[in-house]
């Protein structure tokens, strides 16, 4: 800690930003937060990013929690301002992201009555965030920020909340200063013990069909990195989760088997069914519900995690692993002994060839050049023709999120962005902002391409980030796949009720729309155009938006062989 001289309040909030690492901050300004916007003024070694609306500011906080693995921080007003704060932090939450939300609020003099913007939003906070800090004195402030930095960045990851009162932000000074850097840095997770370890490695051994089933805690480039020293010396089927995105390296590609989630139909599914050794590693089972994958109950799992498993009755592990992933995976890498399993089987083969033949079908060329409409089969692999390893890809949700989960592949950890378990409409363009800026907050010329992907329903829930995305020197191209519809609910309501109601959308002129925010707009006139539109719009430099007006005509496939329970 510092010496004892006191300093003002704001100074010691900034400071500990400044010892925490944080170099971003994303927010909107409101009179019971503007003594930490006027400190900001002074320390241009952080950048503020002035956002269009509280949500957007903590979705952006997300996706540099996500990208970097330490906190991001977002900044709110009291009352409205805090609460619209809160999909966005209950997303965080839920998909592993460490967020600090750091919220004004009224003086403490004024908690208690009825007074503007009186609301207390620790109290909204609570229940869906890991912990809350509600300031009572000035000295409490530098403690707050270092265990809500640390709490959000300790495994598992998530969200804390500080409620700062104007009072104590606007003339409070203290004696207990910002904690120095090594206070922010969160512990270290050991390996399991070493009996269960070993316990694993025997059964690992011994099974036909081990599969590993990589899930959202265990896609960061650390664990992936550890994840490809185990299968380059044993080889275990892989199947990732939508959050598992980029897992698997290319030169490992021999042992993808492709991604699983939502719907119970994919050639992974097989494989799990048949195996009969389910190691799930980093896995939330909210990313794909075990009674799903596991409807009968049969499946041999192991639990492997930095936390304990939520048991329930189709999600039974029979060996919980806890500890670091990378120390386990590390551990087993080293004492693995001679496996059994063979992948050389008739079915390990046909499985690898169901997960890659659509490829072949014909959607991925157009029957008809002229036609206006673009299958998303096209896209997806007109797109992965052109994006580079290493670019970052923001898919938001929608039947755009289980085509590209499904079809689009990824070699590098991270680089693949979903949301997966909240299933969040309008991430896509705020997390595409932050992933440009992380690159380098400060020169936009060392930024390179981001890419984001939306239905036009996810697409309206957030666009006014657009003009934070041209006024920070972005370097973003958005699709936009334009059904004028809600279509992931109308698919599912068809199934249901044999109708769709409540989802028709429409009115909007995208190329138009985005050259009113000073974005450079692109429409796929027909079908034929795609593959030469998309080159363009990825060799703009700036922000662009491409409208492309697709074909969902074969979304009822993405349900087939669907038990009735799987559908959401």
């Amino acid at each position: 800690m510092a010496d004892t001289k006191a300093e003002t309040t704001p100074s010691i909030a900034v400071q500990s930003l400044i010892n925490a690492g944080v170099k971003l901050v994303f927010g909107i300004p409101g009179a019971k937060i503007d003594p930490l916007f006027n400190e900001l003024v002074d320390h241009p070694d952080i950048k503020l990013v002035i956002c269009r609306h509280e949500q957007n500011a903590a979705f952006m906080a997300a996706a540099i929690g996500r990208l970097t693995g330490r906190p991001g921080i977002c900044i709110a007003t009291s009352g409205p301002g805090g609460l619209n704060l809160t999909t966005a932090l209950s997303t965080a939450n839920s998909e592993g992201d460490p967020v600090v939300a750091l919220v004004g609020s009224v003086p403490r003099a004024q908690s208690l009555i009825s007074t503007h913007q009186s609301t207390n939003v620790m109290n909204v906070l609570a229940p869906i965030v890991k912990k809350t800090f509600s300031l009572e004195h000035e000295d409490q402030l530098a403690p707050a920020f270092c265990n809500a930095i640390r709490l959000a960045g300790i495994h598992p990851q998530g969200v804390t909340a500080i409620d700062l009162p104007l009072d104590i932000m606007s003339s409070g000074k203290s004696n207990t200063t910002a904690f120095a850097a090594s206070s922010f840095q969160p512990p270290a997770y050991g390996a399991p013990p070493h009996g269960q370890i070993l316990d694993l490695c025997n059964r690992l051994s011994r099974a036909k069909l081990p599969v590993l089933l990589v899930g959202m805690r265990a896609s960061s480039p650390r664990v992936t990195a550890a994840l490809h020293r185990l299968l380059r010396k044993h080889g275990i089927p892989v199947l990732e989760t939508f959050q598992g995105a980029g897992a698997v390296s290319r030169e490992l590609l021999h042992l993808f088997y492709g991604r699983v989630g939502l719907f119970r139909n994919q050639p992974g599914d097989k494989l799990l069914a048949a195996s009969d050794l389910v190691i799930t590693l980093g896995y939330e089972p909210a990313e794909y519900d075990p009674f799903l994958f596991n409807p009968d109950g049969k499946c041999n799992i192991i639990h492997v995690d930095n936390k304990q498993c939520d048991r329930g009755q189709l999600y039974q592990p029979q060996l919980e692993l806890l500890g670091s992933l990378v120390e386990t995976l590390d551990q087993l890498t080293e004492h693995v002994g001679t496996m059994k399993a063979d992948l050389n089987t008739d079915f390990c083969k046909d499985v690898q060839r169901q997960h890659s033949e659509w490829r072949n079908s014909s959607n991925v060329k157009p029957s008809d050049a002229s036609s206006p409409l673009v299958h998303p089969l096209h896209f997806v692999a007109t797109l992965q023709d052109q994006v580079k390893d290493e670019t970052v890809i923001c898919c938001d949700v929608g039947s755009v999120y289980i085509w590209t989960a499904r079809f689009l592949r990824s070699f590098q950890p991270r680089k693949l962005l979903f949301s997966n378990v909240s299933q969040t409409l309008g991430v896509a363009l705020p997390w595409a902002i932050a992933a440009s800026l992380v690159q380098n907050p400060n020169d936009p010329s060392q930024r390179k391409k981001v890419i984001s992907i939306s239905g036009d329903g996810g697409f309206m829930f957030t666009s006014m980030e657009l003009s934070t995305a041209v006024q920070e020197g972005c370097d973003i191209t958005h699709f936009i796949w334009n059904d004028e519809q809600y279509n992931m609910v109308a698919f599912q309501e068809e199934a249901k009720y044999g109708r769709a109601s409540g989802v028709t959308l429409g009115g909007v002129n995208f190329v138009k729309f985005a050259e009113a925010f000073g974005a450079k707009g692109f429409r796929v006139q027909k079908a034929g155009d795609l593959e030469s539109v998309m080159r363009e719009a990825l060799a703009y430099r700036g922000v662009s938006i491409v409208e492309i007006m697709i074909d969902y005509s074969s979304n009822s496939e993405l349900m087939t062989n669907v038990l009735k329970s799987g559908v959401n």
